[in-house]
């Protein structure tokens, strides 16, 4: 097939070509402010930290903590097919980093991805020589894909998933992304909305595939601070609100207080998804005279403690394994939901919000086995925490899980066919 290079290729080059001016000075005033690893910001710049591993390597890259945290079911599946192989991972942000590496699987190491930039891309895949590149779910960088494909290294894009917003965006650059997505040799979506999409923009034999996120392992939690926990807080009743944003939070902590009235001793852990930010939860603990603790200061809930602030990332295994119960954040308000396949996977009933737009499928194919429940008020979400019944959800929600998550080994036989020769 010939691939043509459109002009707004051509245009999207040349302003790429403008990034080494700035990308020192940007990349420290991020590590300034506490967004980039101090010292290994340099692989941005496509300069690696590690040595390449001896033999066929895949490479995988999702651009955050969700997406990064969705690949170890399929890089688990792929090692099942040849435990020869090697994985690389690359994300882009510093959360994603630090808890993937509390949770990557056999033979996987992970680097930051480079800068958009042809010189930046070449050292990286001088170094690493990838056998297969395998992008996961929205980010696509156009001069990375180019150089890829340039160099005979398999292309394939899994878990896709288009919002109409983001789809709408990319229209106004079809050629580009036609350009782009032809290059592939492997996609799929992970709805028909999202593969209907994807072809519109170009991409060629458009499959469909469930979320990678139902196969994978359940998060990793140290068994000393889990145990510890457990001891501190014996026989009170825990629940969890976890990834959650401003509009979570207000939900959660209105429906602890009226939980308060019923079980005085019931404690509340909110794992924010951005922890640098807490002013609601501060406002509105203080609103309802609710005792606050934080992870970071106290280590462990008192009995005094009503709200205990999980400020530290990668411990929502541990938070799932001791609470009954979880809100799954970002359900209310308009961020579209977080991943509720990690509550189901450590037997943790799954409750939510209005909004999970996100994970439409996910969420039909839990609901339609009664596997999770949806609030839409305080009233329900209170209703949900005294009802006994929802403890009957998470076996439920593992058979669903599992049924999921046996498909990524059918992905995974196709990928492994792909690898370089």
């Amino acid at each position: 097939m010939r691939f043509e290079t459109p002009l707004s290729y051509r245009a999207y080059r040349t302003l790429t070509g403008l990034i080494p001016l700035i990308a020192r000075r940007h990349l420290r005033k991020r590590i300034a402010k506490g967004k980039e690893h101090d010292s290994r910001w340099i692989e941005k710049l496509g300069q690696a930290t590690l040595p390449r591993p001896a033999g066929r390597l895949i490479w995988l890259h999702a651009v955050g903590l969700g997406e990064v945290l969705a690949l170890r079911g399929l890089i688990d599946a792929l090692h099942a097919r040849d435990a020869d192989l090697n994985f690389l991972v690359t994300s882009g942000t510093l959360a994603s980093s630090k808890v993937f590496e509390k949770n990557a699987p056999a033979n996987t190491v992970h680097q930051f991805l480079p800068l958009d930039h042809p010189r930046y891309i070449r050292a990286f895949l001088d170094h690493w020589q990838p056998d297969l590149s395998i992008w996961s779910e929205q980010e696509i960088w156009p001069n990375h894909v180019f150089e890829i494909h340039k160099q005979g290294i398999p292309l394939a894009l899994i878990n896709g998933r288009l919002t109409s917003d983001a789809f709408e965006s990319r229209s106004r650059f079809k050629r580009l992304y036609q350009s782009v997505y032809q290059r592939f040799s492997y996609v799929a979506g992970q709805d028909p909305q999202t593969a209907d999409r994807l072809a519109k923009l170009g991409a060629l034999d458009v499959k469909t595939h469930p979320t990678l996120k139902a196969g994978c392992a359940p998060l990793a939690a140290d068994a000393g601070d889990l145990q510890t926990l457990q001891e501190s807080t014996q026989g009170r009743m825990i629940w969890a609100a976890t990834s959650t944003h401003p509009a979570d939070e207000t939900m959660a902590l209105e429906a602890h207080k009226r939980l308060l009235d019923v079980q005085p001793d019931a404690l509340l852990i909110v794992a924010p998804r951005n922890p640098s930010e807490m002013d609601t939860l501060r406002a509105g603990a203080a609103k309802n005279g609710m005792t606050l603790a934080f992870r970071g200061e106290t280590h462990l809930p008192s009995v005094h403690t009503q709200v205990f602030v999980s400020d530290t990332f990668g411990e929502l295994g541990l938070w799932y394994r001791l609470a009954r119960r979880a809100l799954i954040g970002g359900s209310f308000g308009d961020i579209g939901g977080h991943n509720p396949w990690e509550a189901a996977q450590l037997d943790c009933a799954i409750l939510h919000g209005p909004n999970m737009a996100n994970f439409i499928p996910d969420m039909k194919a839990l609901h339609a086995e009664n596997a999770a429940l949806e609030t839409s008020d305080t009233d329900g979400l209170f209703a949900a925490l005294i009802d006994d019944a929802t403890l009957d959800m998470p076996p439920r929600a593992r058979v669903v899980a599992d049924k999921m998550g046996r498909t990524v080994y059918d992905l995974a036989d196709e990928l492994t066919g792909m690898l370089k020769s």
